[in-house]
């Protein structure tokens, strides 16, 4: 600290309570040092370990860090994830500027440094584990608990502080090219896995950010940053809840607002929506950042505000309390805009307040705080070729995790019998991402996000194809490659060359679907939205090419969103999905098809039938049902939840054991038994649906309610009991406010939305009542093996 240092130091104090160490700080604070702390700088970190210097998105101009320094930082914003740099040499750069943050500021107050972490920490040779949509296929929370976990703790051993993950917005329209992001269609699914991934991260240390707060997927014919026409109560009963139950389970401590506006008020200026209901009503008290320029957006696109000053006080009020990624609206606009009288100070405070107790709470104003991260622990920093190479951030137990979450998310959506591949002699391996390392990667993975602006750096971890995996899988077999295509490419000039491979082969893998990446340069990823549910460029027509040589042809997607497959849904000797699988989604794949892996995901999204026919989500009402009035069938090929096993599952003994007529505050339980009747271990998924035949208001024709993942060995059993409350049956009712009412309820246990193996109905009594956040969000499942 500086000679000015103030020598009152209680905001050091450890025995205080943290809100009270902030506020006594914020009092010494002079209001341009308070506004200080309410933005972030863009930087790259330096590959040389030298200090990070400002690297700021097109739109913007740069910002001298000299020019800020004295009156503090809030946030440094992508250190590692803006250019390849040495994992060792990043956490050096990333040091020395925390230091010399620290040391330029009256109070020695360093910076909040944030990273993109959605399918693993966004750095150059950091774990690219599956993405957010392969969660989802997982149906298994505690899995994915693992990898927030396992993210942060690399996150936080180089210096960064906070996650901007997870992405909680359920999927509305799969043509909207961030699908791969979010983690399915259902809102009791997102919110079951999303909330796990927190814990993980929140519990290593790292701040989590759920994104985007709310609406961002339902935008009008599945355009990025686009209209939203939804009303209160899709707006409550879908697209909040998997927002509200992380609020309440998970621990989170950051929200980013979305781009869009719903009903004319963008949420980067909704205080209903950032006060109001998250603040005030779920009680959040944790700190609202921007997504990227959204405040400036309020200008720029929304046309809601006639300046920058304008914009920022319109957000500040509204309850963002941190403009990101870099100082725009809330420097020297926003000081304008206090000087003026046209915002009180006391908005500041609001903000200030929240952003120091959250610096407090991750101990960067303790006494003993060092700028060294646990990654340079014993380094010598004065010694750069020490550093260099010091750090893994793919380590073994991390590709281990990679592989195990690719395994389970993968799905066997449909087989005739082919699978699993029993020593074929000729292999035809066919398609554009039959050999493609980057086909297996999000938009958000450092290689298709950051390392396809630096071709001639590698990419910084192993990425086995389909086609090298299915050569160490199938040894003995003879092995031919061609893409035939490209992913969306007009040119059918190579379709000879794989037609002639696969008349010589035994069978054909077929391996088609996206290619990731950012504002049209890719088929999937943000900004990447589609027209049509067709398979991109021409791989329809290479696929039906390949089914019509008569060979067994097996369909392998890696895709960011679900695709209409034409006839190849019934003709294809099997059909696996995999959603982007990260690094280790090759060997996942080639274990599904030699059989080394049984296949246990489920479709987080439904997959069309058609290629128009949108939406296709499972979660409708009946009028979005196929009918005799309309020549457009929206039921899709396959359905959310469902998926194919090697193994053999029996379903008896179903019961309603809990009463058949309970209040509407009170609870019934259901169980069936399953077991496994196969000759191998596997899973079963058993799904919890609820169908509520008459309401007050069009209620879904059913929706997910609870399920249970349930491994077993080969001859064994197990007991699948749900606890159901009646809370589980709530919706929004016409007035606007969250009931449970009486009357019918049906329960059904399935292994997806269309097949439902057992239904109970039930009667709720009493009158209608009146519940809100703290309802019960979850009908438990408890797994009882039997003898």
């Amino acid at each position: 600290m500086t000679e000015t240092t103030v020598q009152h130091l209680p905001w050091r104090d450890t025995s205080l309570p943290d809100r009270e160490r902030a506020a006594r700080l914020a009092e010494q604070m002079t209001l341009r040092e308070k506004v200080a702390q309410l933005f972030g700088v863009w930087v790259g970190a330096s590959s040389e370990g030298g200090q990070v210097a400002p690297h700021q998105h097109d739109m913007k101009e740069p910002v001298p860090l000299e020019d800020l320094l004295p009156s503090g930082l809030g946030q440094l914003t992508r250190p590692f994830g803006t250019v390849p740099v040495d994992a060792g040499m990043g956490a050096l750069s990333l040091m020395r500027t925390q230091q010399r943050i620290a040391e330029s500021n009256r109070f020695g107050i360093p910076a909040m440094a944030h990273e993109e972490c959605l399918a693993g920490f966004a750095a150059w040779g950091a774990t690219a584990y599956p993405v957010p949509l392969s969660w989802g296929a997982t149906f298994n929370p505690e899995l994915i608990g693992r990898i927030g976990a396992a993210i942060g703790t690399d996150m936080r051993s180089v210096g960064v502080h906070q996650g901007l993950a997870p992405v909680l917005d359920v999927v509305r329209d799969a043509r909207w090219g961030r699908v791969e992001e979010t983690i399915g269609e259902d809102p009791y699914l997102v919110g079951s896995i999303a909330s796990a991934y927190i814990r993980g991260l929140e519990g290593s240390g790292v701040v989590a950010t759920l994104k985007h707060f709310v609406g961002y997927s339902a935008s009008k014919a599945g355009r990025n940053l686009a209209p939203v026409s939804v009303g209160m109560r899709e707006r409550a009963d879908v697209l909040l809840v998997p927002f509200e139950m992380a609020v309440q389970e998970s621990g989170v401590r950051s929200v980013m607002h979305a781009y869009t506006d719903i009903d004319g008020v963008p949420s980067a200026a909704d205080r209903s929506l950032l006060t109001g209901l998250l603040r005030e009503t779920w009680g959040f008290d944790g700190t609202v950042v921007a997504d990227y320029f959204g405040i400036s957006f309020l200008m720029e696109l929304h046309r809601v505000a006639g300046s920058l000053g304008e914009a920022a006080a319109a957000a500040l009020t509204a309850g963002v309390d941190v403009e990101l990624p870099t100082v725009d609206a809330f420097g020297d606009h926003l000081l304008a805009e206090l000087e003026a009288g046209r915002l009180d100070e006391s908005v500041i405070d609001t903000a200030v307040l929240r952003v120091l107790t959250q610096k407090i709470e991750l101990g960067l104003l303790d006494p003993d705080w060092s700028p060294v991260p646990a990654a340079l622990a014993g380094l010598d920093p004065e010694d750069p070729a020490s550093v260099r190479g010091s750090v893994d951030l793919d380590r073994p137990e991390n590709r281990s995790l990679a592989a195990e979450v690719a395994e389970q998310a993968l799905i066997l959506t449909a087989n005739n019998g082919i699978l699993p591949l029993t020593a074929p002699g000729r292999i035809a391996v066919v398609g554009p991402n039959a050999d493609n390392p980057m086909a297996f990667l999000g938009c958000y993975s450092f290689p298709a996000h950051v390392g396809v602006q630096h071709p001639e750096v590698a990419a910084g971890i192993e990425l086995p194809t389909v086609a090298a995996s299915l050569r160490a899988e199938f040894p003995d077999s003879s092995i031919t490659v061609t893409a035939g295509c490209t992913v969306d490419g007009p040119e059918t000039d190579g379709f000879a060359g794989a037609v002639a491979a696969a008349r010589d082969a035994d069978v054909v893998v077929a391996v088609l679907g996206d290619r990731s990446g950012l504002f049209g340069r890719g088929t999937s990823g943000e900004g990447c939205d589609t027209e049509s549910l067709v398979l991109p460029g021409v791989q329809q027509q290479l696929l039906e090419t390949l089914m019509d040589t008569g060979v067994p042809v097996v369909l392998v997607l890696l895709t960011g969103r679900p695709y209409a497959l034409g006839r190849a849904s019934a003709d294809a000797a099997a059909v696996v999905h995999a959603f982007f699988p990260g690094e280790e989604g090759g060997p996942a794949i080639a274990g599904v098809l030699s059989g080394r892996v049984n296949p246990s995901g489920r479709l987080p999204v439904s997959v069309p039938a058609s290629p128009g026919a949108q939406p296709s989500t499972y979660l409708a009402a009946p009028l979005a049902q196929t009918s005799d009035v309309s020549s457009i069938d929206p039921t899709p090929a396959f359905a959310f939840g469902h998926g194919l096993s090697y193994s053999s599952f029996e379903w008896s003994g179903f019961a309603l054991e809990g009463p058949a007529e309970f209040g509407v505050d009170g609870e019934t339980s259901v169980s069936v038994t399953v077991a496994n009747t196969g000759a191998r271990d596997g899973v079963e998924v058993v799904q919890l649906y609820l169908h509520d035949p008459v309401a007050s208001v069009v209620r879904p024709m059913q929706r997910l309610a609870g399920f249970a993942r349930v491994p077993l060995a080969a001859g064994a059993s197990a007991r699948v009991s749900f606890a159901v409350p009646a809370d589980a049956a709530s919706f929004t009712g016409r007035n606007g406010v969250r009931i449970v009412e009486p009357g019918e309820l049906e329960l059904r246990l399935g292994v997806s939305s269309t097949d439902i193996r057992a239904t109970a109905g039930v009667t709720l009594t009493g009158t209608v009542r009146e519940v809100d956040h703290t309802r019960r969000l979850h009908c438990p499942a408890e797994v009882s093996p039997l003898d």
